[in-house]
């Protein structure tokens, strides 16, 4: 059942509480779970019947959800599905439907007039690109340039809406009339997922380089929703997923060399990689090296390349 009105004021432990709840994210958006199946205890229970009858349970269920995890064993986590209806903006949309693991039934604008609703974007919230990332943002503009830009994005959904409801009222078909509608326009869908390919979801989409308005979905999904319908496997999946750091073999060699002191070893490793190239303004460029730097700053290593 739905939470009662002061269910905000208890904690809630379960998916059973927020089913059909509406969370809200952005100006107009909303998460709701429509229904699901499973739970941590059908990871276990299909891991298990692989093993055969008779097989002795040698581990607690955490355990055994952690160890498949690590192990990347992902079809016990396929036993769970979740069916959500989300209202989300296009052009977020468009990023969120190329996940082609889900069933999906999206509202249609050539049966229904288009969802009445634009996402706005207020004088604070307007992102500069990000000089170091071709498709991310960077620090906020100033909020003399906001504060234009949001009256401007007003002026032009006012502008686009009327367009739109002009073209229904001359007899235009709905689905021509809706063509010059902006990307903000919201629309809403059911979108049904197994846990296992919504992990990959939110590992991509809660990580800090996805666009901010996706991955205010995606951190709601998670840590409302996930979070209460499967503990145990969401535990896993932040220890094992988005919290870890994964390591390539060059990367090993380096840091079995800075352990061993050997940082004349580790720089010629990073020259023989190719990941050391000078120009004549110094070291050139390289996308690899920026990654695995910011992984040694996590970890605490030292970078005896940059000296």
């Amino acid at each position: 059942m739905p939470p009662t009105e002061d269910a905000s004021q208890t904690e809630i432990t379960s998916i059973g509480q927020i089913l059909g709840h509406q969370f809200a994210v952005l100006d107009d958006g909303f998460v709701r779970v429509v229904d699901y199946m499973g739970s941590d205890d059908s990871i276990v229970q299909a891991a298990r019947i692989s093993y055969g009858a008779g097989t002795k349970r040698v581990s607690e269920d955490r355990g055994l959800i952690r160890y498949l995890m690590r192990h990347r064993h992902s079809t016990p986590f396929e036993m769970c599905e979740i069916k959500l209806h989300v209202r989300v903006p296009m052009d977020c949309w468009r990023q969120w439907i190329r996940h082609r693991t889900a069933n999906v039934n999206e509202y249609s604008t050539r049966y229904s007039e288009a969802i009445d609703a634009a996402q706005k974007t207020v004088a604070s919230d307007w992102r500069t690109q990000s000089s170091v990332n071709r498709q991310g943002s960077g620090e906020r503009l100033p909020a003399e340039a906001g504060s234009l830009l949001a009256e401007r994005e007003r002026e032009l959904h006012e502008m686009a809406r009327d367009v739109y409801n002009e073209r229904l009222a001359a007899g235009v078909a709905r689905e021509q009339a809706r063509k010059d509608l902006p990307l903000s326009t919201y629309t809403e869908a059911y979108w049904k997922i197994d846990l296992h390919n919504l992990f990959h979801f939110l590992a991509l989409r809660m990580d800090p380089h996805a666009q901010h308005e996706i991955r205010a979905y995606a951190e709601l999904i998670g840590q409302e929703i996930v979070s209460k319908w499967c503990p145990l496997a969401w535990e896993a999946f932040l220890d094992y997923r988005l919290n870890s750091i994964s390591l390539s073999m060059i990367e090993v060699t380096l840091i079995q060399r800075i352990c061993a002191n050997d940082s004349v070893g580790a720089v010629e490793a990073l020259k023989a990689f190719g990941l050391l190239e000078v120009g004549t303004n110094g070291l050139l460029p390289n996308r690899e090296r920026d990654e695995l730097e910011l992984k040694f700053d996590k970890l605490g290593l030292a970078k005896p390349w940059r000296n």
